[in-house]
């Protein structure tokens, strides 16, 4: 892992939410199964996170219809945004290192947001329940609800930097998805791409960086700011 991502004129962090900062994937990975299975398609927790990690639960419902052939209720979205509402406020856990890692970024002088596909009510579950609340107030969570599109496209990014009024060579990007990589390379913004096997996604962007733990990113970040 080589510390030249950080970008010369990084002003402001932007964290992606579940596997960056939440560790809530194996539970949105469990609920998707169990939704899928309940509909018709055999499907384990680990092929859900293959399949539909960093992606929304219409994008999933979609996916579904087509392997069906048929359509599903208008609400299965609705139903499992609560399900998965309800779940985070007793299953959410904070990443390893993270609270370690937003004070180094603070201590620094880095500003940061979190821009997620995640709904605000889901972010808010996740993050009261891994203590994480007093470090993103409302107005630093940016939800992928609020804007066009999700990601793979960049207008959950996009709406982040424009609030901290930062432009795309001053953002730093932390994700663990493909789609939210793609969607930080489509936004001109640097990417960090976090992985404990150190192992480069297929179809990522080209001059993505793997880091296998916060801590890694910690230290890039204290050594560029001692290098200013």
């Amino acid at each position: 892992m080589t510390e030249n991502f950080i970008p010369a004129a990084l002003k402001l962090i932007i964290f992606d939410c579940d596997g960056v900062l939440i560790d809530s994937e194996d539970a949105s990975s469990r609920l998707i199964a169990e939704v899928a299975s309940s509909c018709g398609v055999e499907m384990t927790p680990g092929q859900a996170l293959v399949r539909f990690s960093g992606t929304q639960f219409s994008v999933v419902k979609k996916a579904l219809e087509a392997d069906l052939k048929k359509s599903l209720p208008d609400d299965l979205v609705t139903q499992m945004q609560a399900r998965m509402v309800a779940m985070m406020k007793d299953e959410a856990r904070p990443v390893k290192g993270v609270e370690a890692l937003l004070n180094d970024v603070k201590a620094l002088g880095y500003a940061f947001r979190v821009a997620s596909n995640s709904s605000r009510e889901e972010m808010d579950a996740k993050f009261a329940r891994a203590g994480l609340t007093p470090f993103f107030p409302d107005d630093r969570i940016h939800s992928a609800f609020d804007v066009p599109r999700a990601k793979p496209a960049p207008d959950v990014y996009l709406a982040a930097a424009a609030a901290e009024k930062r432009s795309a060579q001053e953002c730093l990007v932390v994700e663990d998805s493909l789609p939210g990589a793609k969607a930080a390379e489509k936004a001109g913004m640097a990417c960090v791409f976090l992985h404990e096997d150190g192992q480069r996604p297929a179809d990522a962007p080209p001059n993505l960086t793997v880091i296998r733990s916060l801590s890694e990113l910690g230290r890039a970040l204290r050594n560029a700011r001692g290098r200013t």
